[in-house]
């Protein structure tokens, strides 16, 4: 997000000033604010932060340290135990400056989320003040009082994690522009479980502080953190690795097919627009990216010749082309990652009537992330211009989509995708080097019926059992089921014809 919108940015600016307002008690005069614990805490959150910002300080992390506000939590509620409601706001400060932001504009970024982590600790510091925390805790030789005291910490803990999933539900609504349900959907169930265990970490941090061995001994609790962090910086790198083997394939199929340069990238951002009309939840949205960037991966299987071919297509050429989802699901069948992604890949081509390929699959046969993609993928088919090609204005691709769901494409998806562009709109683009769209004529409306080289439709056949994820046997010579020549074109097959 390289521009942040107009609300967004009064929604930021509220947060800064609630912010100030929180933490502006504890620097007025004869505040008896406890400044040497909110020094060393707001430095040792601060210091926490640093390998991600410092190259130097990452390298035993092998380079890559995805440490971000959130792993050093623990921290911020010790504070909220131990600290009145406006110093412990303070301690949050220095540690967000200093966070690492990964997308531009970084210092809006900065700024929000030093906003929402002092709002939230303030918020956490007040709960856990309410119900007598200082005492709960004690002091020097006094014993805290156990089990009481995990009721504070607890009721502090869940008080920071409401505060910060309300606030990053309304960011995510006036920044992204989504509906309040869908901005909030699946926030707090994430952060629920990691939170109580960083409340339960900064319960002992507190504990360890106001001890008789003093402040050095609460350090020891962020071991702990700092092993989990390079636990998760492996993951990270691994997931690094996984997006660029996914970058190197789409790369391949891009050089191969000239004619469809940039379409998998545009199906898979179009994929994910619709599956957040649908409230997919968030940690499906990936993937779901991921089958709209490889959904034709398996043209890599296919002779560029017949790729590449402009004239029309012989029916033996056409099922050439119509077995690029098997090999696709062949190629990323051993990718655990994908998940859902490799069936989306095998089925993106079956209709809603039985008609498609490979397997005739019809309605819910189909599966949800096939259904998403084939709509994702004849809309940014019919958008883009390429070499042979106008696009079609946006308005008659949809008018297309409309006509075609039920019968074609998935009528929830096609609705979804309907409203994911009312709210974001589309850019189409032209998808080939040498496309001159100002000379091409418009393109002919597509037909309705079978005819010209399309070969006669054949009975769609049930699957056989098989393994999960496995595409079916199929007998020696046998063909996969050919499709109906539908309102919508094959975006892999049909167009080349009309070249």
């Amino acid at each position: 997000m390289k521009v942040i919108p107009r609300a967004a940015r009064v929604y930021i600016g509220c947060a800064l000033l609630g912010a100030g307002a929180c933490a502006l008690p504890a620097l007025r005069p004869g505040a008896a604010t406890p400044w040497s614990t909110v020094a060393l805490l707001a430095a040792l959150y601060a210091l926490c932060e640093l390998p991600a910002r410092c190259r130097v300080l990452g390298r035993p992390f092998g380079g890559s340290v995805p440490m971000g506000t959130g792993s050093f939590f623990p921290v911020l509620l010790a504070a909220a135990l131990l600290l009145p409601p406006a110093a412990a706001a303070l301690t949050a400060l220095p540690g967000s400056l200093l966070a690492r932001v990964d997308e531009p504009p970084a210092a809006p970024r900065r700024a929000w989320r030093a906003a929402a982590t002092a709002l939230a600790v303030w918020a956490a510091a007040q709960t856990a003040g309410a119900l007598s925390c200082a005492t709960a805790l004690g002091h020097g030789p006094d014993a805290p009082d156990f089990p009481y005291a995990l009721l504070p910490a607890g009721a502090a803990a869940l008080t920071f994690c409401l505060a910060l999933t309300a606030l990053d539900g309304g960011i995510r609504a006036t920044a992204d522009g989504l509906p309040p349900r869908t901005a909030w959907r699946g926030l707090l169930g994430r952060a629920l479980a990691p939170h109580a265990v960083h409340g339960l970490a900064g319960l002992m941090m507190a504990v360890l502080w106001r001890s008789s061995y003093g402040p050095v001994s609460a350090l020891f609790v962020l071991l702990p953190m700092y092993i989990s962090c390079w636990v998760f910086a492996q993951y990270h790198r691994e997931r690094a690795a996984h997006q660029a083997t996914i970058r190197a394939l789409v790369q391949a199929v891009d050089i191969k097919d000239r004619y469809t340069r940039g379409h998998s990238e545009r199906v898979g951002h179009a994929s994910v627009l619709i599956a957040r009309e649908l409230g997919m939840a968030e940690e499906r949205l990936d993937v779901v990216r991921f089958a709209g960037i490889l959904h034709d991966v398996g043209k890599l299987g296919v002779p560029t010749r017949v790729l590449r071919k402009d004239g029309p297509l012989t029916p033996e050429e056409r099922r050439v082309i119509e077995l690029h989802p098997e090999y696709g699901h062949e190629m990323v069948r051993g990718i655990g990652f994908l998940g859902e992604a490799r069936s989306a890949i095998l089925h993106h081509h079956e209709r809603m009537d039985g008609s498609g390929y490979p397997y005739g699959l019809r309605g819910e046969e189909i599966p949800e992330f096939a259904r998403v993609v084939a709509v994702a993928d004849s809309f940014d088919a019919m958008t883009s211009t390429r070499s042979y090609s106008r696009a079609r204005p946006v308005p008659t691709a949809v008018a297309e989509l409309e006509r075609c769901a039920g019968s074609q494409f998935d009528p929830r998806m096609v609705a979804a995708l309907v409203r994911a562009l009312d709210r974001h709109g589309w850019r189409p683009a032209v998808t080939a080097d040498e496309a001159t769209p100002s000379v091409l004529p418009a393109p002919p409306a597509p037909p309705v019926s079978p005819g010209g080289d399309v070969p006669t439709p054949r009975e769609a056949k049930t699957p056989p059992q098989r393994e999960a994820g496995a595409p079916p046997a199929r007998a020696a010579g046998a063909s996969p089921a050919r499709a109906v020549d539908g309102p919508v074109e094959d975006p892999d097959v049909r167009s080349r014809e009309r070249a």
